[in-house]
């Protein structure tokens, strides 16, 4: 059987950041060693960084288009190859709001996608549409509605069917007793798109919510007397969230403040909250019927309202390294290790571990992707030298 050691500057396990070589065998992690054995076939990536592929939970369309487009296989394939090339090798498909039929045959799709094989499909994410229409964001209105016992029974359904199901709700949408059942379901419950007092998200987390989607964006903000969703979320340690750092979502003075807040239990992890345009050149798509332009970083409706980000994580971890100031360490930790242990996805995704598929990306020292690997085998961008 080949075995290959790839070697570059660092090398950055999921937990640790060094010098080393990353021995794989057989598409699978066997050891990271702080040299090259001998004998071994050494793969030099030059200079930068070997990090896990990304873990990205938020992902609402690709290569052109947007799950809610069409929600099939092929769509789910074309997104999933989209995102690989743009470093994320593990993703949570988003649909945002939109009819119960429509995301009926979503997770039809996601479960056929699983069974067959799709690489790069961990689950799902309902984005809606149990949502606050004051915080609607870019969500439709008409399609945003409270949850009744079929959503829940449905929802309970569809987290026994799928390798893992996220869904983004807003307290004032649902109760604390639908949320315990989600919860004990197997269901992700993220508050989100809320204008929920603190107390009450508080309540949420009680009964079992564990996540807070792209932080202080579509939410009540933190006030003196009124500390909102974004104050539950920084203050509570069952809760961790999201972040879409693009540097128009969130101004990273924002973000230094935010990851000084949740240094407890709960972690900030990075969201892409990506779009039809990632991974591809178009400026226009639709999303329920609605225009969304791409222009100077920015996606938005004809008002202004920005309609999720034109982002990819390295364009993140470049934020969170240069704007921000965080070091290479945690920004990674955020793009990989810490959005799979937030989903469950950790037994297999977000770290370099023994046995695991070689799921990999090489970064540059301005953190520009270079190369992306699953089971060792290049997906993206030219091969190293020796593997053409």
């Amino acid at each position: 059987m080949n075995t290959l050691a790839f070697i570059a500057s660092h090398i950055f396990d999921g937990t640790t950041l060094g010098p080393g070589a990353l021995i794989v065998e057989g598409g699978r992690v066997r050891a990271v060693e702080p040299a090259a054995p001998r004998g071994v076939r050494v793969v030099d990536l030059g200079p930068g960084t070997i990090a896990p592929g990304f873990v990205d939970l938020q992902v609402n369309g690709g290569d052109g288009i947007m799950l809610n487009d069409a929600p099939t296989v092929e769509t789910l394939a074309r997104m999933a190859a989209a995102h690989a090339g743009l470093g994320a090798t593990a993703i949570l498909p988003t649909l945002i709001t939109d009819t119960p039929g429509q995301t009926r045959a979503t997770v039809d799709a996601v479960e056929a996608a699983v069974a067959a094989g799709v690489a790069g499909i961990a689950g799902l994410h309902l984005e809606g549409p149990h949502l606050s229409i004051a915080r609607k964001g870019a969500h439709d209105p008409a399609l945003i509605r409270p949850m009744g016992e079929a959503d829940l029974a449905f929802l309970a359904d569809a987290a026994r069917r799928l390798p893992r199901l996220m869904v983004t709700l807003a307290p004032e949408s649902v109760t604390p007793d639908q949320i315990a059942a989600l919860a004990r379901a197997g269901v992700l419950v993220s508050l989100g798109h809320s204008d929920a007092s603190h107390a009450a998200s508080l309540a949420a987390a009680a009964a079992g919510a564990r996540v807070v989607t792209h932080l202080f964006n579509a939410m009540s903000q933190l006030g003196n007397r009124e500390p909102g969703l974004v104050g539950a979320a920084l203050d509570c340690g069952a809760l961790s969230v999201g972040l879409i750092a693009d540097g128009i979502h969130v101004h990273p003075a924002a973000i230094r403040a935010a990851l000084a807040a949740k240094r407890g239990p709960g972690s900030v992890f990075l969201v892409s909250d990506a779009m039809a345009p990632a991974g591809s050149s178009i400026t226009r798509f639709t999303l329920n019927g609605r225009e969304i332009t791409r222009a100077g970083g920015r996606l938005t409706l004809a008002d202004g309202t920005l309609a999720g980000a034109d982002l990819d994580l390295a364009g993140a971890l470049r934020v969170m390294t240069r704007d921000v100031g965080l070091g290479l360490a945690r920004a990674l930790a955020m793009a990989t290790a810490l959005p799979a242990r937030v989903a469950g996805l950790d037994g297999a995704h977000g770290a370099l571990r023994l046995d695991r598929a070689a799921d990999f990306v090489h970064l540059d020292p301005g953190l520009r992707l270079r190369g992306v690997w699953r089971g060792g085998v290049p997906v993206a961008l030219s091969p190293p030298a020796g593997l053409e």
